[in-house]
């Protein structure tokens, strides 16, 4: 029906519907009108009462300075808040907990070489400890304990002061609660991650532990050289006492260790323990702890330490050899006595060989750190050196460090092209390759054309190592490093054949020790017999040890070593060729020159080498041909000495073709083998090393006017210089 105006029902439903519409509308505007409004007259009141505070002149600078300080301090605290959430991630594990076991560590042969455990003793109170090595330990570390609140700002300025007049480092920043805290939770490598997880985690540890608390975890946790943590196990090693009964004197060399053990560490070096003692000394007096004719007594009877010169202990095999117990034994007992496949004559001469050669060479690339492992083909570990110096740093390079490890993990590309259809012989182009845009280059930037994959891997030829990875599938070749022992997951990346992703010395140790298997696992391990206090065995590894399956087939694996041997013999790895063995091998260099490797194998033993620096510093254009497989060599040709030499599978008898002589790697064709030490000489020497380092301190000599030289070790004995920039090779056979 339609209303007097002649609208029909539809018509007037619409008509109200827009009468609504607009109303709503109307309603929101107004809504929003008047919040606008009201917010910018709220402004203008709000500007308006500052007004009354407007300060003028040299005054508002300080109040634009303090307003840019707030908001920057705002900013600052979102980026610390940042940075400390992974430092306290650390604190997630039970960090209070100690060490409950006692082990009593044998070499292969069955001769003791060091313990764990028991030399980390925390059952000391603090008040039984005397008060002359806490005051000793304060004057030294940290004077202001007491008073800061985890970090020392004044003393980390004086230290930053006193070590740019010097123009060296003299004085150390860090409080004992940020030492704590590294001890605790964190590992020596020096980068800046690490110092900020520190400072963190000091100021945790303040909130959380009363001064004494800390204190007493520093004491007894701190490496105090000769494998003792804790003043308490130092006494006992030191001194034959219990931290209780030790004197001043004796308080004051202890106090000395906390800088640098291995440096001041008695049964090393006597002398220079006497003279950081008498330092510590003076720390007390000029702190205000002692008078000086209360130090007089000491600084003239200086401590008589119990004759531990004996004492050589592989610490870095050990810490490792120490958690493989722990992992294996898992609680079932504490009183161990542990057998290893530490080779004590081998382990000296790889410790000499990355000392020698970095002292002689290190400055030379700009490397200051080296790791190495050298294992048996059936995964017994021989040698494991994790760093230049235990007592510096007890972070194992070896088992912990992450580093890339450049062409040394081309093998694995190659070994899982080998297994698709490729064959050594295969041709492929050595010619740009764009992948998502990124472009490979080689190391010379240049490109041979077509070449073999013997030839790919011979020149380290860059290129050829992505074509074929893009081609079957990079998955494929992070699966065959995976099965071929390597444990750090393998990140797939375009640049991973390339060595991209990070791996350890260990993960190279076991894939490399695979090749040289024949293609069966070689899984390293460190421990032969584990038996319990009551002497009843509880792990033997030729009957508990995992099993080694074939994980690779046998014909592509002689294949890959065919063609690692013309990379060491005729490529890159010239420098760690051993007269009369045949070596394959493969060098790695990354970006910038930060990591260098030499990785290889004989029939006999397989090795992997790192050099670098800890604070990814590039080295001065090192690469894996220069200092890796030099020290690579220095360990595995006396190594190889006085044993039977066999074959590598693929390659049969042959020897190489060249001879290493030295830093240029140059070699000479047909050289006859060198004359060489025996394993029993090579341990002779090292005794009469140690005697003729005694003697002085023995028998007083006069040297007379002039005194000569002391006869090389072996370890450094192979490289003689008989003229500038010019090195050759000399050893000298034994009976």
């Amino acid at each position: 029906m339609r209303d007097p105006f002649g609208n029909s029902p539809r018509s007037r439903f619409w008509t109200r519907l827009r009468r609504k519409l607009l109303q709503i509308d109307s309603y929101i505007d107004d809504f929003f009108y008047a919040v606008l409004d009201g917010t910018k007259r709220g402004f203008e009141a709000y500007s308006a009462r500052l007004e009354r505070f407007n300060v003028k002149g040299w005054r508002r600078g300080l109040v634009e300075l303090g307003s840019d300080g707030m908001t920057l301090g705002a900013g600052g605290a979102v980026l610390m808040l940042a940075l400390a959430i992974p430092a306290f991630d650390e604190t997630h594990d039970d960090w209070m907990s100690t060490q409950q076991y006692s082990v009593v560590f044998l070499d292969r042969y069955g001769n003791e070489i060091g313990k764990r455990g028991i030399l980390h003793n925390d059952t000391v109170p603090l008040d039984e400890i005397p008060d002359h090595l806490i005051k000793a330990t304060l004057a030294t570390e940290d004077r202001r304990f007491y008073q800061h609140f985890g970090i020392d700002i004044s003393g980390t300025f004086r230290a930053l002061i006193e070590n740019m007049r010097a123009k060296n480092v003299v004085q150390g920043g860090s409080s004992i609660t940020q030492q704590l805290a590294k001890n605790l939770f964190l590992s020596n490598e020096r980068t800046i991650e690490r110092k900020i997880k520190e400072a963190f985690l000091a100021l945790w540890l303040e909130t959380h532990l009363t001064k004494n608390e800390i204190l007493k975890l520093y004491l007894d946790r701190a490496y105090l050289g000769g494998g003792t943590f804790g003043v308490d196990a130092a006494a006992e090693f030191y001194f034959g006492k219990s931290v209780r009964d030790i004197n001043l004197a004796e308080a004051a060399m202890i106090a000395g260790l906390f800088k640098a053990p291995s440096n001041f560490a008695p049964h090393i070096d006597l002398p220079a323990a006497r003279g950081r003692a008498n330092i510590v000394l003076q720390n007390m007096v000029e702190a205000g702890f002692m008078t000086e004719g209360q130090v007089y007594a000491a600084r003239r009877n200086p401590a008589e330490p119990v004759d531990r010169s004996g004492t050589n202990a592989p610490d870095y095999f050990l810490d490792w050899a120490f958690d493989e117990v722990k992992r294996i034994v898992g609680g079932r007992a504490y009183v161990l006595t542990v057998k290893t496949t530490i080779d004590p004559t081998l382990q000296k001469v790889g410790e000499e060989a990355v000392v020698s050669n970095l002292r002689q060479y290190g400055q030379q690339y700009g490397a200051s750190q080296m790791a190495m492992a050298m294992a048996d083909l059936d995964g017994a570990v021989r040698v494991m050196v994790g760093g230049r110096d235990y007592g510096e740093s007890q972070f194992n390079r070896a088992t912990s460090a992450l580093r890339q490890p450049g062409s040394s993990f081309k093998p694995y590309v190659y070994m899982a092209a080998l297994m698709n259809g490729y064959t050594e012989r295969s041709i492929v182009a050595d010619a740009p390759i764009t992948i998502a845009g990124w472009s490979p280059q080689n190391y010379g930037r240049s490109y041979r054309g077509n070449v073999t994959l013997t030839t790919a891997l011979q020149y380290s030829i860059n290129t050829v190592a992505v074509r074929v990875a893009h081609a079957i599938g990079r998955e494929k070749v992070v699966e065959t490093a995976a099965a071929m022992g390597v444990r750090t997951p393998i990140v797939n990346s375009k640049s991973m054949p390339l060595g991209a992703s990070e791996v350890t010395v260990l993960d190279q140790l076991a894939g490399f020790g695979t090749m040289a298997s024949g293609g069966r696992r070689m899984t390293p391990y460190g421990i032969l017999e584990i038996r319990d206090g009551a002497g009843n065995v509880i792990y033997r590894h030729d009957r508990d040890g995992p099993p080694r399956p074939q994980v690779v087939p046998a014909a592509q694996v002689e294949a890959l070593n065919r063609m690692l041997f013309e990379a060491a013999n005729n490529g890159t790895g010239r420098r760690a060729l051993i007269p009369g063995v045949p070596v394959a091998g493969k060098t790695g260099t990354t970006n910038a020159y930060r990591d260098a490797w030499f990785c290889g194998f004989t029939g006999n033993y397989v090795a992997a080498v790192w050099a670098g620096n800890d604070n990814f510093r590039p080295t001065k254009r090192m690469t894996g041909g220069s200092l890796p497989a030099m020290t690579w060599n220095s360990l595995m040709s006396i190594a190889h000495q006085g044993v039977e030499i066999k074959p590598i599978p693929g390659l049969g008898a042959t020897g190489p073709a060249l001879v290493a002589s030295g830093p240029d790697g140059k070699g000479s064709p047909g050289l006859a083998a060198p004359l060489s030490l025996s394993r029993q000489s090579t341990s002779l020497l090292f005794a009469i090393e140690r005697l003729m380092r005694e003697a002085p301190r023995l028998t007083p000599v006069d040297p007379g006017p002039t005194a000569e030289a002391p006869a090389p070790t072996p370890a450094s004995a192979s490289r003689i210089a008989d003229e500038p920039g010019r090195v050759v090779d000399i050893t000298i056979r034994g009976n």
